[in-house]
């Protein structure tokens, strides 16, 4: 072989080992830059109209009024009892606009000039870890009760009333309508929802209707949380209990007759639970002239009240994240 010609095989020798080299880089690279799932811990907020939110979105203040890019909310269509519209959604990022009023036809959703306390509950939670990913399912309808035939519609899960549906149904298809997505920020890769905890507010409907009804609610508590801590699949999952409090906005002094009752009830049941917790700053909120729901600035201080309550419980009972 000429010198000429072993160059020639030399060259052509290393062009093929270059390609060959830069084709295994090329395969190692993709390996190593697979994106992995997006992890959010995930809350579920309930209850009824101080869930919803009566807050006015045009008197936040300025640093909460925008959209948060680390916190994203699947709030459920509100519907009565027996009706087959509730529970659908759209994962959004939260911002402002989720509260009475709020519309979601599954397609889009329709923002109401309210908001609740979702807004600074998943701020306050997303703030606690930089970095972090906050996830919030909510569904809440005003006027609603834990006691079968109580208010506008109630959460009694009643097995045996065939395809009847009421609050908790609507509550289990928000679930099961949220988890259906698989990639809830639309950014092409898959997420992975973690339940990490419930809120609730709810109770003036049992306060208002009748003794009886205030008188089951330490029942109807522990087996509604009992059922959701089932759906989300973690038995010891953190629960915020929101105290209801009474305007005083009323003739005789008292808007509910039976609240302390129900007050008794939600303590009862959290001192019996290690992985729950009480929040009473609502003794100190303001209301509107309505006699039943908080101020703007009583929705802000809640939904922030929430999750310093949540973040302590999980201290000791938050599931693990991998």
């Amino acid at each position: 072989m000429t010198t000429g010609s072993k160059d020639s095989w030399q060259m052509k020798t290393n062009t093929r080992c270059l390609v060959i080299a830069g084709f295994m880089l090329l395969q190692c690279g993709c390996a190593t830059v697979e994106q992995q799932p997006t992890i959010y811990r995930l809350y579920f907020l309930g209850g009824q109209s101080n869930m919803e939110g009566f807050g006015y979105v045009e008197e936040l203040p300025g640093a909460i009024a925008t959209s948060s890019e680390h916190v994203m909310i699947f709030a459920g269509q509100m519907a009565l009892d027996n009706e087959t519209h509730g529970g659908v959604g759209v994962w959004q990022p939260l911002e402002p606009g989720y509260g009475t009023g709020f519309r979601s036809d599954g397609k889009t959703n329709r923002l109401s000039d309210r908001f609740g306390p979702e807004l600074t509950f998943g701020r306050t939670m997303a703030a606690h870890s930089p970095g972090s990913k906050i996830a919030i399912i909510k569904y809440a309808l005003g006027g609603s009760g834990l006691a079968e035939g109580v208010g506008y519609g109630n959460w009694y899960p009643d097995f045996s009333v065939g395809a009847g549906l009421n609050q908790y149904d609507h509550a289990l298809k928000t679930m099961r309508n949220a988890f259906s997505h698989s990639d809830i920020d639309g950014d092409g890769v898959a997420d992975r929802l973690v339940p990490s905890g419930i809120v609730w507010m709810q109770g003036e409907a049992d306060a208002y209707d009748s003794q009886a009804a205030a008188d089951e609610y330490r029942a109807n508590i522990e087996r509604l949380m009992g059922l959701l801590r089932a759906a989300l699949r973690v038995d010891d999952l953190p629960v915020v209990i929101g105290k209801i409090t009474d305007s005083g906005m009323a003739d005789d002094g008292s808007v509910m007759d039976y609240i302390a009752t129900v007050q008794q009830a939600q303590q009862d049941y959290v001192d019996s639970d290690a992985c729950a917790a009480y929040v009473t700053v609502t003794d100190g909120l303001a209301y509107l002239d309505d006699g039943w729901h908080y101020d703007t600035d009583g929705f802000i201080r809640m939904g922030t009240a929430f999750a310093e309550a949540m973040i302590a419980l999980e201290k000791g009972c938050a599931p693990a994240v991998h």
